[in-house]
This record gives C-alpha cells, structure tokens and sequence, in this order.
C-alpha cells in the first residue's frame, strides 16, 4: 500500500468520524423535526452517530498506526507496536466514555420526562444544546491527542513551518472554551501584547494544539477566573495561561508533564482525565524549539492560590528545519 493510499485513507477515517459527531450535534434538531415535537428519534440518532464516530476515529488511529509499522523508526522505548496501538485504544476508550455519558445522561432525563408528561420543557432542551455544545471540543481535542500521539512515536520528524497568526489561534481557542469555561462558572479572558501581533513562522498545528490543551486543562481546574496572555520578545512570544485553581503541590511540579500523570494519582482517586495533554504539549514544545514551564501556588495564610503555564517559542522556527 503506497503513502497516497495511506492518506487517502486517514483522510476518509477523519470524515467518518466526523460525521458521527455532527449526527450526535444534530440529533436534536432532525429527532425534533422527524418526530412532530417529541424526542423518540434523538437518542437512537445520538447512538447511531457515536457509533460512526467510533469507527472513524478507531480506523484514523490503525492507519496511523500501520503505516508506522511500515516506517518503525522512532519508538522511544521497548514497546512493540501492539502494546502502543492498545494504550492508545485504551486512553480513547477512556477519553470518549466523559463526553457521551454527559451528553446521553442530559438525553435520558429528557426522555424520562417525556415519558412522564408527554413533552419536554423548553429548558431541558436547552440544557441537552448546551450540554452538546460544551462537550464537542472535548470530541476534537480527544482525536487530536491520539493523532499528535502517533505522529510523536517518529523522533526524525520536523516541525511544519509556515507563517501563522498566532493571535488568531489563541482567539479561536479562548472562543472554543468561554462556553465551557461559563458553564462552570468561570470567567475566560484573553489579550496580546501588541494588539497588532503579525506573524511567526512555526508549525500551526503544533501551536493550536498545545494551547488547545493548556486552555482546556484551566477549565478543569480554575476556580472562577482564567486568563490567557499572548506576548513577544526581540526572539520569541510566549502565550501565558494563568487560573484561579487550588494550585500545585509543590513535590508534584516535577511529575506535571509526565504521561499520564493527574492529580487524582496523588489521593488516590479516580482519574478524570488521561493526564496526556501537558505531556503532549511539553513535548511539541520541545520539538518546535520551545519551553513549556510551570508555576503554581497553593493556598497559604493569604488565602492566595494560582497556576501559570508559560509556554515559550521562537518567533522564526525556519532555522530548525533542515534542508
């Protein structure tokens, strides 16, 4: 099987899964219009898309992982390549479980009460459009994860350079999360340093992703308030993420961009999250020529808490690719 067959397929997978998140989203609007007013179609629709999503994103991961196989250079450890493709499996399974079950419970409870009265108020349809709405980056972000994961498995890749609004990346990222962000009660905000920031050269992707996952991880964590400061030296810009959350313990900074680590390990408790994201954007930054560092502060007698994640990057990355 050449290369252009591989991404011919990925290509086609991505769609497929896709399409079954927009069936999910849009469950709601057909099962409504469908049923004359009742809710009998949105939960099958929303199973049916889950389902395809599944597929999709489950095929997207084994081309990946197939057409790594045929080009193995690059695994870090002694892993095989069967025990790489089922981590992965396992953090999807882990990652998509969050979601579905939020948005599914939001469409039993609707369905209960249909059942009960006969229609649904107004405000659980609202409450299932936002539920849907606050959970599709988690979608996005989950299969972006997964594909950044795979494509870091070859140590002889470079990063993409091309010219990149970086302040237009940190704006779609702050407007893909004020939603979420409000819907836990919180305050997102964010600015540059200058207003008219331009361009750098780096690896788009790279940048949307790594600042995709600090911004997520603040949600999770902040308390009411989250900023997002975009500035710039004579040779770098740094986007600053900073939140209102409990704050860090000071003997697990160390262990923050380690894979897998969350703070659930330390007490013990079950873990919301895959604890992929920091180490994924840790290590894009390293491999664009970057730094991603840490602060944080618990409460003390002040009452003062906070964590700031500082992402660093050059603004030219063109000297770190080579010929």
């Amino acid at each position: 099987m050449n290369w252009r067959m591989l991404r011919v397929l990925i290509r086609t997978s991505e769609v497929v899964a896709g399409i079954g998140l927009l069936l999910i989203v849009l469950s709601i609007f057909v099962g409504e219009s469908v049923s004359a007013g009742t809710l009998w179609y949105i939960e099958p629709m929303a199973y049916i898309g889950a389902g395809v999503f599944i597929v999709g994103a489950v095929t997207t991961i084994g081309v990946y992982q197939f057409s790594a196989r045929k080009n193995p250079v690059g695994i870090s450890d002694d892993r095989t390549w069967s025990q790489v493709t089922q981590d992965y499996f396992d953090t999807f399974a882990h990652d998509i479980g969050r979601p579905l079950r939020r948005i599914l419970g939001k469409q039993r409870e609707a369905r209960a009460l249909l059942n009960e009265t006969g229609e649904v108020s107004p405000h659980m349809v609202a409450e299932l459009l936002d539920e849907i709405e606050n959970q599709a980056p988690n979608f996005r972000l989950m299969i972006e994860n997964v594909r950044v994961l795979v494509d870091l498995e070859d140590q002889r890749a470079e990063p993409a350079v091309e010219p990149v609004d970086v302040a237009a990346i940190v704006r779609n990222v702050s407007d893909r999360y004020r939603p979420i962000a409000r819907e836990r009660g919180q305050d997102l905000v964010w600015w540059c340093e200058p207003s008219e920031f331009g361009l750098v050269y780096g690896d788009g992707s790279a940048f949307d992703h790594m600042i995709t996952n600090l911004v997520d991880n603040a949600t999770k964590f902040a308390d009411k308030h989250i900023e997002v400061r975009l500035t710039r030296t004579e040779d770098s810009f740094l986007v600053r993420v900073w939140d209102d959350g409990k704050g860090i313990a000071e003997s697990h900074l160390d262990h923050v961009f380690d894979r897998g680590w969350t703070p659930e390990l330390s007490a013990r408790a079950e873990k919301q999250s895959s604890g992929l994201g920091l180490f994924i954007a840790s290590t894009l930054s390293n491999r664009c020529g970057g730094e991603l560092l840490v602060e944080s502060q618990q409460a003390n007698g002040t009452g003062e808490h906070s964590t700031i994640f500082t992402l660093s990057l050059p603004l030219d990355n063109r000297s770190l690719v080579s010929g």
